[in-house]
């Protein structure tokens, strides 16, 4: 079993205690993260949907993500990851979300955000946490690396939420 479908089950055993919905919003995972939890048989019982959102225009329009808040803080930042998240839960019927907009490469660099570049947002209800992370290598890898790291947090901050 490699290690994304680990994660993913020991996401979805953590969700399902707890009796919680998983929505994802993606950007430069292209859809991972929900690969990777559909992997999992029965994950019907906790995952709800995902929301793949290359372009600026589906993030307004399905996420609703805030014209402002790209013409601001660009695709690519925690303000734009956090109101993916925030997104992903009012247009779902899940709880918790996840979601990744970075520059996965090998084009796409801008001046302070490197090729690698990924920012994150992790919402359970109301509550959003973002981080960003530069991953080395190449498209492949930094994409594989933000899908473990996207599923290794949530079951880390789902670890320290009563079940």
């Amino acid at each position: 079993m490699s290690v994304i479908v680990k994660l993913a089950a020991e996401v979805g055993e953590a969700l399902q205690q707890r009796a919680w919905m998983l929505a994802t919003a993606e950007s430069c995972t292209g859809g991972g993260v929900a690969q990777a939890i559909t992997e999992i048989a029965g994950s019907s019982a906790w995952f709800d949907c995902g929301f793949v959102t290359y372009s600026n225009e589906a993030k307004m329009r399905l996420l609703q993500v805030p014209e402002q808040t790209l013409a601001q803080h660009g695709a690519v930042s925690d303000q734009t990851a956090a109101a993916m998240c925030l997104g992903a839960i009012a247009n779902s019927q899940a709880s918790v979300a996840i979601s990744t907009t970075g520059i996965a490469g090998p084009d796409g660099a801008v001046p302070g955000k490197p090729v690698g570049t990924v920012y994150f947002g992790w919402a359970i209800g109301d509550q959003v946490q973002t981080q960003r992370m530069e991953f080395a290598g190449d498209r492949q890898a930094v994409r594989e690396q933000s899908v473990i790291h996207a599923l290794q947090t949530l079951l880390t901050l789902l670890q320290q939420q009563r079940p």
